[in-house]
C-alpha cells in the first residue's frame, strides 16, 4: 500500500503516537509523517505509506498554517499551557494594542527554539535536558512569518486567537511567548490547530476513528491520496515507456527526448510520469543536459 492518508492529529498524541496506530491498523511496516505537531496540538498531519515515505525529505520545508489561541500574562517553562507557570501578571491590553505589536514578527525573523523541543544539542534532545532543570543557549534561526492577524481577543479575559502562515521550523508556542515579552507581560499558547500543511487541509482530513472504521469497512482505499498530491509546485515531465525503463533502472534522462510543462531550471527537482504514472522524483542537469534519478516510487 502506498499513498498518503491526512489525519486529523487527536490532542494528547504525539506525531509518533498516531504513526504507530496507523501502522498497526494498516499493518504497515513503512509509515512516517510530514511535520511535527506537540501533543496539545491537533490538526493536519500528513501521513507517508508505503514507498511514500521516500518522499519524507523532500517535502518538509513547505510553509504550514495554524490557528493559535494564547492567553497574556502568564509565562511557562514550556511556553504553553500544559507546561509550569513560572509567572503570572495582570494585563489590560486592548485589541488595537495586540495588532500593532503583532506587526513586529511578519515577515523573516530570528526565533531562539525553545528548550522544550526535539532538537539535539550534542547529540542530546533539548528536551531531554529542560527535563533535568538544564536551561542552555540556543542560536537563533531564521524563520518566515508570512500571515499573521488576530482573528479575536477577549479584552476581558486577555485571552485571544492568531491566525498564522509560516515557514518549517517555526514554533507557535515560542512566537505566542515572544508576543507576550514584546508586550511586557508574558503570554503562553493554549490551543493549536494545524489547518493546512503544503496543499492539504483540514477539510481533507480524516480522524483516527474513521481511519479504524474505513479499515473495518473496506472503503480506506478511497481516503488515500496518490504520493504526488503532496506536491503542488514541481514541473511535471513526460517520458516514454522505454525511458521509464531506463528511469527505473537509475538512468538518467537526456532533456532531449522529454517533454515538461514548463522551462527546465538547472538543479530543480521535476516529477516524472509516464502517461498518468507517478515514477518518481529527478533532478535537471543543464550543464549535462540531462535528468538524473532521485527518489524512484514505481519500480
Amino acid at each position: 500500500m502506498d499513498g498518503i492518508i491526512i489525519v486529523n492529529k487527536p490532542k494528547n498524541y504525539t506525531s509518533f503516537d498516531v504513526v504507530a496506530v496507523v501502522r498497526k491498523i494498516l499493518n504497515e511496516k513503512k509509515i512516517g509523517h510530514t511535520g511535527t505537531l506537540d501533543p496539545m496540538a491537533t490538526g493536519v498531519l500528513p501521513i507517508l505509506i508505503g514507498r511514500a515515505t521516500k518522499l519524507q525529505q523532500f517535502v518538509t520545508d513547505k510553509n504550514k498554517e495554524y490557528v493559535a489561541s494564547f492567553k497574556l500574562g502568564l509565562t511557562s517553562d514550556t511556553f504553553d499551557i500544559t507546561g509550569k507557570i513560572i509567572n503570572s501578571v495582570a494585563s489590560s491590553f486592548r485589541k488595537n494594542e495586540i495588532e500593532k505589536v503583532l506587526q513586529k514578527f511578519k515577515g523573516e525573523i530570528l526565533q531562539v527554539p525553545p528548550m522544550y523541543s526535539a532538537i539535539k544539542k550534542d547529540g542530546i534532545r533539548l528536551y531531554s535536558l529542560a527535563r533535568k532543570g538544564i536551561n542552555i543557549a540556543r542560536e537563533a534561526r531564521k524563520i518566515t512569518i508570512s500571515e499573521l492577524k488576530l482573528i479575536k481577543f477577549d479584552e476581558r479575559l486577555q485571552s485571544g486567537t492568531l491566525f498564522v502562515n509560516c515557514s518549517k521550523g517555526t514554533y507557535i508556542r515560542t512566537l505566542c511567548s515572544d508576543i507576550g515579552d514584546s508586550l511586557g507581560c508574558g503570554a503562553v499558547l493554549t490551543e493549536l490547530e494545524r489547518t493546512k500543511s503544503f496543499n492539504f487541509c483540514l477539510e481533507n482530513s480524516i480522524t483516527l476513528d474513521e481511519l479504524r472504521n474505513y479499515a473495518l469497512n473496506g472503503s480506506l482505499k478511497e481516503h488515500i491520496l496518490s504520493c504526488d498530491s503532496v506536491f503542488e509546485d514541481i514541473i511535471k515531465v513526460q517520458i516514454t515507456a522505454q525511458q521509464s525503463k531506463r528511469f527505473r533502472n537509475g538512468g538518467a534522462l537526456s532533456l532531449e527526448r522529454i517533454f515538461a510543462e514548463e522551462k527546465l531550471n538547472n538543479d530543480k527537482l521535476v516529477m516524472i510520469y509516464n502517461k498518468n504514472e507517478f515514477l518518481g522524483l529527478g533532478r535537471v542537469n543543464l550543464s549535462k543536459n540531462e535528468i538524473s534519478v532521485v527518489c524512484l516510487i514505481k519500480i
